[in-house]
């Protein structure tokens, strides 16, 4: 487990020192957007240019909120450029992208990295030029990171296994569970991984298989848990997915299968396709984790460093200043007190005609 202290300020390269402060930044969606001039590779960094780099779109929570809210607050802040890239799931893509931001002047850079491991090449060569990198939702694995903002993701794997646990106990007649673990680049995936089997493991339930999904690929998934099912047939009572997106495919492949009735199936981030499948039963359910005050924060705290201003974190995680926001669980009974009441998603958004029935029954609307 990650080893967390209090108060600890940033050190930036060349001895000078600063405080760094809550919040972190958000990245999400495609190419590289744009910034006046090109400077040379001698020039200082900007002093009105963020670069905001997300790692991929097949997370609909990055293009759907992270870089909206991320780029709606810089733009209340001030008149800065902020220079926007998605990965797309690409580690060299991203390597390419953020050479790209620095060159193009950007003062900081947000990453939200493919690879943790990989980005560690990022953040040394974001060093050298004096920039400072806040690590946002997933945790660089390495370099001198300014500030690391996320949710408190082992805590995102215990709510999973907790409420899967405890539904399985209601029905479960002795068959086993799957596991569809997240990407293996992915730092928050082995954090998301260890908090579900601190659950899991003690509870008696029975782990036919488990599958770490590539690039948190639905597609991967869905062919993962297809030949399970054609392995373990009807033993399957129940499916540990890491996120929405394995958890459609994995529920995809048991359509197709004719499973019926459908497994306990879990998620993550709160996705409207997600909210509406635990609507009718088809997921069982998923974790909110707001993302207006991490993408705010990470703004305020990305435009703070740009003028190399004091700023403060209330931890610290593996040396780097942090915040973590707390995630909550989301099952057909608490939708209207998370989602609705923060007004993540509308009741149109949601009770579509193709919904109109399970929101009725569920008391939505």
């Amino acid at each position: 487990m990650s080893r967390i202290r209090h108060d600890r300020p940033w050190r930036r390269p060349g001895g000078r020192r600063t405080a760094v402060a809550a919040a972190v930044v958000l990245v999400a969606a495609a190419l590289l957007s744009a910034c006046t001039g090109t400077p040379t590779e001698n020039d200082p960094p900007s002093d009105d240019t963020i670069a905001l780099l997300l790692p991929d779109a097949k997370t609909a929570r990055y293009e759907t909120f992270d870089r909206p809210l991320f780029e709606a607050r810089v733009a209340e802040l001030g008149d800065y450029d902020v220079l926007y890239a998605n990965a797309d799931q690409d580690a060299a893509k991203q390597q390419q992208q953020a050479e790209s931001a620095l060159t193009s002047g950007a003062g900081v850079l947000v990453l939200d990295p493919v690879d943790a491991n990989a980005a560690v090449s990022i953040v040394s060569t974001a060093n050298a030029k004096g920039v400072p990198v806040i690590s946002y939702d997933r945790l660089i694995a390495g370099g001198d990171l300014a500030y690391y903002i996320s949710f408190d993701n082992e805590k995102v794997g215990v709510l999973q296994a907790q409420a899967f646990v405890d539904a399985m106990r209601a029905t479960d007649d002795g068959s086993g569970i799957l596991m569809v673990n997240g990407s293996p680049t992915d730092s928050n995936a082995a954090l998301f991984k260890q908090g579900a089997h601190s659950i899991i493991d003690d509870s008696g339930l029975r782990v036919l298989a488990e599958y770490d999904t590539p690039g948190w690929s639905p597609e991967k998934a869905q062919e993962w848990v297809s030949g399970q099912i054609a392995q373990h047939g009807d033993a399957i009572a129940g499916v540990y997915a890491a996120n929405d997106a394995t958890a459609g495919g994995a529920i995809a492949a048991l359509r197709v299968a004719n499973v019926d009735p459908l497994p306990i199936v879990t998620g993550q981030d709160a996705e409207l396709s997600a909210i509406q499948r635990i609507l009718t039963g088809d997921q069982y359910m998923t974790v909110y984790k707001a993302i207006k005050p991490q993408a705010e924060l990470a703004a305020e705290v990305a435009v703070k460093l740009l003028h190399g201003e004091e700023v403060t974190a209330p931890l610290e995680i593996e040396g780097t200043p942090a915040t973590l926001l707390d995630p909550v669980a989301v099952t057909i009974d608490e939708i209207m007190d998370t989602v609705v009441a923060d007004g993540f998603w509308s009741v149109d958004d949601i009770c579509t005609p193709a919904y109109a029935d399970a929101c009725q029954a569920a008391g939505i609307g």
